[in-house]
């Protein structure tokens, strides 16, 4: 079955149908992953964006019940060059285009993807649209241009989860941790209570209350989806949170939310960092780690030079070797010992390298008020 794709600024690629049928629209994004598909399709950081994968050969893996990364699948539609006829693995349930047909999943196939992304590094991220029932550029545009931009748009309450869900500790228990949901991925608690953490992962609309009735040691922020300058509830419930004096570790939209807590503004990249294979600099330790990111936003804070805030100094601690975009931020107190940080990549590593697995191990040291 043909599909089109018309993107806002009026070009449109003609491929096949692949997945469910009909029209979708979101923020078309591309990520940079050769592996991990249904990792990458099922982060809730995805939610509203139709995401292009460069790697041309997708499906070959097909689809199983163990690497979802949350409750469904989150992206607005999928674009891929060459979809796999079969699939190989031991571990697949069944093939990647059955299961986004199963979701409702809109998708198109057989289109130059290359050119699709080029074309997006040039020109930005921009609105989409995919159908299987349009064939006018010109009317899918004009349906394109009716849609909400990322930019200013609050999404956090479509993703979270809708009460309290507590992840055991493996072994013995070493310290409790409230993860608050702005669109956590499962890996994470997963990685927390390997380390003797039970976490309680609180909806993103919880109070300071309900964070204190779990009595936790830490606070966790998850990544998520969305403008984190629309997110001002998530920074009031953290600046009640770094008053509170509790430990704190965020990850993407959480170092985002961080950042705007300790004052900084936030602003919209070009065409974001999405992929397995992103360079980060740790500028204490002078090490180069390969990460898992999935961002648009980032945060506007001074390179280089230390900012006072009413809890501590805080400062830049990693960036992006391709475009020195702040990838990390610490918050230290009056007395020179880390009390809160985050980082702008996912340490999860689902799917992703696991050069920053240390950061889970920093923040225990942290609850246990270990000096870094």
């Amino acid at each position: 079955m043909p599909a089109l794709l018309v993107l806002e600024d009026g070009r449109f690629f003609c491929g096949t149908s692949f997945g469910a049928t009909g029209e979708t629209f979101g923020e078309a994004v591309f990520s940079t992953g050769m592996t991990g598909y249904q990792e990458t399709l099922t982060d809730p950081s995805y939610h509203r964006q139709v995401l292009i994968a460069t790697a041309p050969h997708i499906g070959n893996t097909g689809w199983n019940d163990q690497d979802n990364e949350s409750r469904r699948i989150w992206v607005a539609g999928y674009v891929v060059r060459d979809p796999s006829r079969t699939h190989s693995s031991w571990r697949a349930n069944g093939s990647l285009h059955d299961e986004l047909r199963r979701q409702g999943i809109v998708g198109i196939a057989d289109l130059d993807t290359r050119a699709l992304t080029r074309h997006i590094r040039d020109n930005g991220a921009m609105r989409v649209g995919v159908s299987t029932i349009e064939t006018d550029p010109r009317q899918l545009l004009a349906r394109v241009l009716e849609t909400q931009p990322m930019l200013g748009a609050d999404l956090v309450a479509d993703v979270t989860v809708a009460s309290k869900q507590v992840v055991p500790a493996v072994g013995r228990k070493r310290f409790t941790v409230a993860a608050v949901d702005l669109g956590i991925k499962d890996m994470t608690p997963t990685r927390l209570a390997q380390r003797g953490i039970e976490v309680h992962v609180l909806p993103a609309a919880s109070t300071l209350y309900d964070i204190t009735t779990v009595g936790p040691d830490g606070v966790f922020f998850s990544n998520g989806p969305g403008d984190p300058a629309a997110a001002g509830r998530a920074v009031d419930l953290l600046t009640e949170i770094l008053d509170a004096g509790l430990p704190y570790f965020g990850i993407c939209f959480g170092n985002q939310i961080f950042g705007r807590a300790l004052g900084f503004g936030t602003y919209k990249l070009k065409y974001g960092h999405r992929g397995i294979n992103q360079p980060v600099m740790d500028l204490a330790r002078g090490t180069v780690e390969i990460t898992a990111q999935n961002h648009g936003f980032a945060v506007d804070a001074p390179l280089g030079q230390s900012v006072s805030t009413r809890w501590g100094t805080a400062r830049v601690t990693h960036v992006c070797l391709n475009d020195d975009v702040v990838e990390g931020l610490e918050l230290r107190n009056d007395s020179g010992r880390l009390t809160a940080f985050a980082v702008q990549y996912h340490p999860e590593a689902a799917a992703g390298p696991h050069d920053a697995d240390y950061l889970f191990d920093r923040f225990v040291d942290v609850m246990a008020g270990k000096d870094d």
